[in-house]
């Protein structure tokens, strides 16, 4: 007889993500995630098949969660400035809450690449959605007159989507919003 499942594995998925986001992948043990999910060994390994499994399944949650209402925030965004300010801000001061832990995302590309190609994947569709989305925004925005006409927009969303990474990991060294949302005003002027 096949036993069902006796834990709810999206909120497993969300702990465990939260988990990953603070130690990283390679500090994080399959004790360390039963003793934070509560579950035992067998059933983290028939719900996830194995700690991979589980680390892809929480990168997917953060990119269905966090990093999809980012980027609803910008298409409900009003003027294109204030709409990408508010974008890289609000990532940034994501990225130094709870002790700098950064962006779970850009952690995951500097911790397990260029080895893991299944978290390649992920975080690449991630940047992928982004880049396409900023550059709908720039797009909209220069035909209404509030950005350069003659920036590419795929250019300019693509140069947006690497400074924000870039900020995230400077966050790492330096978790501190208000020392770095200068920057953040330096990118802006890129959109003329």
């Amino acid at each position: 007889m096949v036993r069902t499942r006796e834990f709810d594995t999206e909120a497993a998925v969300s702990r465990a993500m939260e988990l990953f986001w603070s130690r990283g992948y390679e500090a994080t043990s399959v004790r360390d995630l039963t003793r934070h999910l509560g579950i035992g060994q067998g059933s983290l390994y028939a719900a996830f098949g194995d700690k991979d499994g589980l680390y892809r399944a929480a990168l997917e949650h953060y990119r269905a969660t966090l990093a999809a209402a980012a980027l609803e925030s910008l298409k409900r965004g009003g003027d294109v400035r204030s709409a990408v300010r508010t974008l890289l801000v609000e990532r940034l001061r994501i990225a130094v809450a709870e002790g700098g832990r950064g962006c779970l995302a850009v952690n995951a590309v500097c911790e397990r690449l260029p080895g893991d190609a299944a978290t390649g994947c992920i975080v690449r569709d991630m940047q992928d959605a982004s880049q396409d989305a900023l550059a709908e925004v720039l797009r909209t925005a220069a035909e209404r007159g509030e950005v350069a006409a003659e920036q590419d927009p795929r250019t300019l969303a693509a140069f947006l989507v690497t400074f924000l990474n870039g900020l995230l990991v400077s966050a790492k060294l330096t978790p501190d919003a208000r020392a770095l949302e200068p920057l953040v005003e330096v990118a802006l002027a890129t959109l003329g």
